[in-house]
């Protein structure tokens, strides 16, 4: 089972440090985690930090793979330049590092990932005529075709209407409770963490402030926190935790 550990992680662009000392629990497959915190506080630099994208002192291990690419990354800004179908699209990003001739198995994933996402009918559909939340659906199936160990999602429902939203996280959660992948995904929705994640790690100003199980992490004081507001934490009539939010502070 793949395995993530982050020690000491920091990143920079230049001179400027913009994650600094993160250290975390090993992650594993079959586990969300969200990523948690408020705008620029260093969530996307992470991600691409984990890639190698950018560079920082720190160790970034991951073990338990033998994936030649145990990662896929989808990144906050989806769009798209190439003239291609989305279909296209979506099977060039399965043959990424793969032999050159496409096997009937590659076709399948392609069509499982469109299936899964509930974007089969946007198949022939240029990516340039496609709508922001359209083209970010599409993006998480490039993402998700690799057949991954450990899949990375920069805001994957930030463009999408709300059952598309809770179609994409019910998705993530099914792929790593049947499959075992172990998924990151950086969100802005705290009631969807406390629902569909099993982990999170909040960043503020580049640096962790809390890391650990989802309902253990989002209490009222750190909303005050980091988030600036008062909030309270109630179950709903089916016993979940719901995050109402009374004021900014």
């Amino acid at each position: 089972m793949v395995r993530l550990t982050l020690t000491h992680v920091s990143a920079r662009y230049g001179r400027r440090t913009i994650v600094d000392d993160v250290t975390t629990p090993t992650f594993h497959g079959g586990q969300v985690v969200a990523l948690l915190g408020p705008n620029a506080a260093g969530k996307s630099t992470l991600f691409r930090r984990i890639l190698g994208l950018v560079q920082g002192q720190g160790e970034v291990a991951i073990e338990g793979s033998d994936a030649e690419r145990p990662v896929a990354y989808m990144p906050q800004e989806t769009g798209a330049k190439a003239v291609l179908s989305v279909y296209e699209s979506v099977l060039l990003a399965r043959m990424q590092g793969r032999s050159l001739k496409v096997q009937p198995e590659d076709l399948a994933q392609v069509d499982r990932a469109l299936e899964e996402l509930a974007i089969t009918s946007l198949g022939e559909r240029d990516i340039g005529d496609l709508s922001g939340g359209q083209r970010q659906l599409v993006s998480a199936a490039q993402a998700l075709v690799q057949e991954p160990e450990i899949l990375m999602l920069d805001e994957p429902t930030s463009a999408l209407d709300l059952n598309r939203q809770i179609n994409l996280l019910t998705v993530l959660r099914r792929l790593a409770d049947e499959r075992g992948m172990l998924i990151l995904v950086a969100l802005h929705d705290l009631n969807h963490a406390l629902r569909f994640t099993d982990c999170a790690m909040v960043i503020e100003q580049g640096r962790l402030i809390a890391c650990g199980a989802t309902q253990e992490v989002i209490t009222p004081a750190l909303l005050r926190q980091v988030y600036r507001v008062e909030a309270r934490i109630e179950p709903c009539s089916k016993g979940r935790p719901q995050l109402i939010v009374e004021e900014a502070v």
